[in-house]
């Protein structure tokens, strides 16, 4: 038998985990916002019950650890820390009123809580403790009755939430989290979703653990995904963006007119023109929607008309999404698939236009290399 595969190893690294899967940014970011979170909640708590001795409760610190440290998390989202602490706090309360105070009838409470919790879809670990400081909270608890659960557990769990909110905002993290929509706005998953490993596939996996795993579903798909991307970019690591984008690239000034704009488009068959200035350099991409009013609304009131715009800085896009000549070409799957992109810019050191990658040029790059002239996979 192998020293590592020794029962008493197989036990210590059963005791020392594995590190978090987490940079060092997010790490201290979530530390940050725990800090920040409990501050904030305990100062509007106690400004917000006014002369209550009962302000602030302890379950808030594993509340700010799961809505700032882990904001992805099925059980850190907003109905669930609001939801499972009130809940948790009103069967307490009910347990105490009947049962009494003793450890047993805490334990009921905790375990009733938690199936509540389940059956309202807003599980939150905290709230087993509210539950159990419902029953053993003390005079001070048994004394507020109900205003325990309307006063100390839904005053902090808003204040928590709310902050939590700001703090993500600020930070940069989706929170509530949730799948992100599909830029079509259809029910068709992304193009990326749709081989694989399906919806059904990961459900049945879930439910073969035969456990309760702190993950969501869109969340595993969503890691399975970028997975298989980080797989097709080693893969891919030969295909550059130099060896397939197109070097003649036909291009247009911004102080050009339209028209010309137009006429470029038409003779040489593409559907958008980078605009550079006299150096090369890009400050904008024009495509065949640039030239239409109306079309960069979400649910335009009319049929889109001609824009009336004489030069092409009025109507080109001046976000573009662009490339490098020594980027593999793995990396452009996303904005082209998911990402609706029919044509990218590629850019030297610069920012001057050195070529461009279509759609067309994607596919092709990709089927000759699953598939080379010799048959060979």
């Amino acid at each position: 038998m192998r020293a590592d595969q020794h029962p008493l190893a197989v036990w210590l690294r059963a005791l020392w985990p594995v590190p978090l899967a987490a940079g060092r940014r997010e790490l201290w970011l979530g530390g940050l916002g725990v800090g920040l979170g409990l501050l904030g909640t305990e100062w509007l708590g106690r400004h917000w019950l006014g002369g209550s001795h009962l302000w602030f409760i302890a379950p808030m610190g594993a509340s700010a650890v799961l809505l700032f440290m882990l904001p992805a998390s099925p059980l850190a989202q907003p109905w669930a820390a609001l939801g499972g602490n009130l809940v948790s706090a009103l069967i307490g309360l009910l347990a105490y009123r009947w049962l009494g105070d003793s450890g047993p009838v805490a334990a009921l409470a905790g375990a009733v809580a938690v199936g509540a919790m389940a059956v309202l879809r807003c599980l939150h670990p905290p709230g087993g403790a509210v539950a159990l400081t419902a029953v053993l909270g003390g005079a001070e608890v048994h004394r507020l009755g109900l205003g325990f659960a309307f006063g100390p557990v839904l005053v902090n769990s808003a204040c928590m939430v709310l902050l939590a909110l700001l703090f993500h905002h600020l930070a940069g993290r989706r929170y509530p989290h949730h799948a992100a929509p599909a830029p079509h706005r259809t029910s068709d998953p992304l193009p990326t979703h749709r081989t694989g490993v399906q919806p059904t596939d990961l459900d049945a996996a879930l439910a073969s653990f035969g456990e309760v795993l702190d993950i969501d579903r869109d969340d595993l798909e969503e890691i399975m995904v970028r997975a298989q991307l980080h797989a097709q970019r080693r893969h891919w690591a030969g295909v550059l963006c130099e060896h397939i984008m197109s070097r003649d690239v036909v291009r247009i000034g911004s102080d050009d007119s339209v028209d010309e704009a137009w006429r470029r488009l038409a003779s040489h068959k593409v559907k958008a023109l980078p605009v550079t200035e006299a150096n090369g350099r890009l400050v904008g991409i024009v495509s065949l929607h640039d030239f239409f009013i109306g079309q960069s609304a979400p649910v335009p009131p009319r049929p889109p008309l001609l824009s009336t715009a004489r030069r092409v800085h009025e109507i080109m896009s001046r976000h573009v999404i662009t490339a490098r000549p020594h980027q593999s070409v793995a990396d452009l799957v996303p904005g082209f698939s998911d990402g609706g992109l029919h044509h990218m810019p590629v850019v030297d050191g610069q920012d001057r236009v050195v070529g461009m990658v279509t759609q067309s040029d994607l596919v092709a790059a990709l089927f000759k290399n699953r598939f080379p002239a010799n048959g060979a996979a």
